[in-house]
């Protein structure tokens, strides 16, 4: 076991109480703020004495257990705030937006058959490829940015090999997907120019997804695959009853959500546990040793991102008065139409459901990694996208001298703060 040490505070709260009774815009910009910086420590205070914190803006969700309260009770807490952004977006209802609709159980059930566990090996392989090939042209140069020259370069193979959606280009898949996911979680204010910019990024990927429908349709016709390898080639092969099936429209907006899914979310949670396992020495040694079992190392990387998850909140609207914690001190009543932040980030370090979380354990039951979600919209390509992250670092641990670089070299580059867009990390033997 190694304790990772993490700073303390107290007075989030009475500092907070104190500024939304003079001014509550002030108070928002405030808890905002330490959301962004001084996150732990905020989360730690809320768990123990305000775990439902009720405000003008939003609600904020820090136990475990009313966390996963929050993501399992759909008929309460729903996802239709996202349907707003993603819908136009693709241009037709999208299965993520939708709860507890036959749309919704048939296109998620359609698409866990479609990313079975099974596929774990022919993923983690494709993901090993394509990162040692990313590494072994990176060596020469003694270091090498881990997000454009390696994290996304992997999710881009991914999509285009195992997705079967390779897009015009990388860089373009890739503009699709930021904008569109801008839009969708980084867009607070309600930007009406970055919703803008995310329709017409999605027409252009619906529009392209339909072209490639007729293209793999025609290709199949002519020589019908045995078995299909790549996700879209086995929707077209896949007969369902009339009445069951999916129209083009539909396929496209399920392998659209692969990659709005998968890129941004891999390429982040990729970045966030390589800092924690390179910023710590002690870990640091331990994954390199692991390395050599990618099941031992795989669980050094999601108890390194428990850490430091890329997922912090996932958001909820309330549709209707809900009792959290009753029966207790903490019993709050969350009022309908607020938007409810659920912080998967503080139910991972909740005490209560999660023992001695400040210790790094490699022997952490599955339940209480919450970085793919939870409940029914739990994501349904948790088996290929853990795969994909953990041999990406695995490939990338087993390189000798590999460090972080000193700012501003090391700096993650963030877009809006968010998405990371360079980390520089170094390879190889230093410099004099």
């Amino acid at each position: 076991m190694n304790r990772l040490d993490d700073k303390t505070a107290d007075g989030y709260l009475p500092r907070y109480d104190a500024a939304r009774a003079a001014d509550p815009a002030a108070a928002a910009a405030l808890l905002a703020g330490w959301l962004r910086t001084e996150r732990r420590p905020l989360f730690a205070e809320l768990r123990a004495h305000r775990p439902v914190l009720v405000t003008p803006a939003f609600t904020l969700v820090t136990r475990f257990a009313e966390v996963t309260e929050v993501l399992s009770r759909g008929e309460s807490f729903t996802v239709a705030g996202y349907a707003a952004r993603l819908d136009p977006a693709l241009g037709c209802p999208v299965m993520l937006t939708r709860d507890a609709t036959p749309l919704n159980w048939r296109e998620k059930g359609l698409m866990q058959v479609m990313l079975p566990p099974e596929d774990v090996p022919q993923v983690r392989a494709l993901a090993g490829r394509v990162a040692e090939e990313a590494l072994d042209a990176a060596a020469p140069h003694g270091r090498i940015d881990a997000v454009g020259e390696l994290f996304r370069p992997v999710c881009a193979a991914v999509c285009a090999e195992y997705f079967g959606f390779p897009g015009p280009d990388p860089a373009t898949l890739s503009r699709w997907s930021r904008t569109v996911m801008t839009d969708l979680t980084a867009n607070l204010t309600g930007d009406p120019a970055v919703h803008t910019a995310s329709v017409r990024a999605g027409g252009e990927m619906m529009a392209y997804l339909r072209g490639l429908l007729d293209e793999r349709r025609a290709a199949v016709r002519a020589s019908p695959p045995a078995v299909p390898q790549d996700v879209l080639t086995r929707l077209l092969c896949t007969r369902l009853p009339a009445g069951l099936g999916l129209d083009d429209r539909r396929v496209a907006a399920n392998v659209a959500g692969l990659l709005l899914g998968f890129a941004e979310n891999a390429s982040g949670s990729m970045v966030h546990a390589v800092g924690q396992i390179l910023g710590r020495p002690g870990l640091h040694r331990a994954a390199v040793r692991a390395a050599a079992d990618p099941d031992l190392f795989d669980r050094h990387v999601w108890e390194a991102l428990r850490f430091d998850p890329f997922l912090t909140v996932i958001a909820r609207t309330c549709e209707r008065d809900h009792v959290l914690a009753p029966g207790t001190p903490h019993e709050t009543t969350v009022p309908a139409g607020a938007l409810v932040l659920a912080a998967v980030a503080s139910a991972m370090a909740d005490e209560t459901a999660v023992p001695e979380p400040d210790v790094f354990r490699l022997d952490r039951p599955p339940h209480v990694h919450l970085h793919f979600g939870h409940g029914p919209h739990a994501c349904v390509g948790v088996h290929p996208g853990t795969a994909v992250i953990s041999e990406t670092l695995r490939r990338l641990l087993r390189r000798p001298g590999l460090r972080l670089l000193p700012p501003p070299d090391g700096r993650v580059e963030r877009d809006r703060g968010v998405f990371p867009d360079r980390l520089l990390l170094g390879l190889g033997q230093e410099g004099p």
